[in-house]
């Protein structure tokens, strides 16, 4: 059994940015991947404790899963087909259909079960997203957006990932679009991308946008009356983790927003938009300086953390984001 869809692999920054993209471009609608993350009003920040992950609370820089999804979908009128499954069996069967009918698509699988990837980058995280485009021999042919190149997966090995279970587990999710427009109003769509990613970060209560990363810097001061230093490392750990390799994590999120606003500047003609655009890419560089003083505390085995610059630093980062929403509240 063969059947192999010509597509065009390329390599994206982040999983689900990076497959919305290519499903877009193959259906005739090229907008990058900074495009369809800023459209999608993708960029976030969230502390949530009473959702675990790996026993640590959730810290998310971005929005949920399949929201870039379902945001694209929403923003651009752009119908999806969007399915889960309970028989494994059927998913699998079904994914034959697509490749048999000329079908690429999308899917949410367990980066643990992902046999491609080399042994330490697997851990159960089960939000990764990749294309399938083809079916050769008992394997599928796979557009992976971290990859430098396809890859192959055996269909047993894929049918794990697509089956994984826990947090945000997959059940066979599948999407692609039906049908593209010729053309998008980018400007309009664009402002009114803007104006929401706006809302979220800047008027959400606590745990969520800026405010939630001030609440998150007040939890961390507190953390200095514990005597458990290894809870606290291990906590240092899980924000880096988050932050540095789920996805693209905190900071290369932020350099991808910028790449929005360059390219919304540039379609606009917005001075402000450049300008914002580059205090984003300082606001990603602040994200990367937080995450390497929680990593000099996490390698100190002996003597108690140094959680108050932990905590200046990270209400520097979320002082430097709120001076680019701030900006582009006023130039849009």
């Amino acid at each position: 059994m063969k059947h192999v869809i010509d597509f065009e692999h390329r390599h994206y920054g982040h999983c689900e940015s990076g497959v919305v993209s290519g499903l877009l471009r193959h259906s005739g609608l090229d907008l990058s991947e900074a495009m369809v993350f800023g459209l999608a009003s993708a960029i976030m920040f969230a502390y949530v404790p009473f959702l675990r992950m790996n026993n640590m609370p959730t810290i998310s820089y971005r929005i949920l899963p399949r929201t870039i999804i379902s945001g694209i979908q929403s923003r651009l009128g752009i119908p999806f087909r969007k399915q889960t499954y309970r028989d494994p069996g059927r998913a699998m069967e079904e994914l034959v259909d697509f490749m048999r009918r000329g079908q690429i698509v999308g899917l949410q699988t367990s980066a643990y079960w992902l046999t491609y990837f080399p042994p330490e980058m697997r851990f159960q995280f089960n939000v990764h997203n990749l294309i399938v485009f083809g079916v050769e021999d008992g394997e599928f042919l796979v557009s992976d957006p971290v990859f430098e190149h396809p890859v192959r997966i055996p269909a047993t090995d894929l049918e794990n990932a697509r089956f994984a279970r826990g947090v945000m587990a997959p059940k066979g999710f599948v999407y692609h679009p039906e049908g593209v427009p010729s053309s998008v109003d980018l400007p309009v769509l664009i402002r009114k991308a803007i104006a929401r990613t706006l809302f979220m970060m800047l008027s959400s209560p606590p745990p969520f946008g800026i405010r939630g990363i001030f609440y998150l810097a007040r939890k961390i001061e507190r953390m200095e009356r514990s005597k458990d230093g290894r809870y606290i490392r291990l906590f240092l750990g899980h924000m880096v983790r988050m932050q540095e390799e789920i996805g693209t994590g905190g900071g290369g999120f932020r350099f991808m927003y910028a790449a929005f606003l360059q390219e919304a500047a540039d379609i606009l003609n917005s001075a402000a938009l450049l300008e914002a655009s580059r205090k984003m890419t300082l606001a990603g560089d602040q994200w990367r300086t937080f995450a390497l003083a929680c990593a000099r505390i996490i390698r100190q085995r002996d003597g108690a953390p140094d959680l108050k610059e932990i905590a200046a630093l990270l209400r520097r980062c979320g002082e430097v984001e709120r001076d680019v929403y701030v900006l582009l509240k006023k130039g849009i």
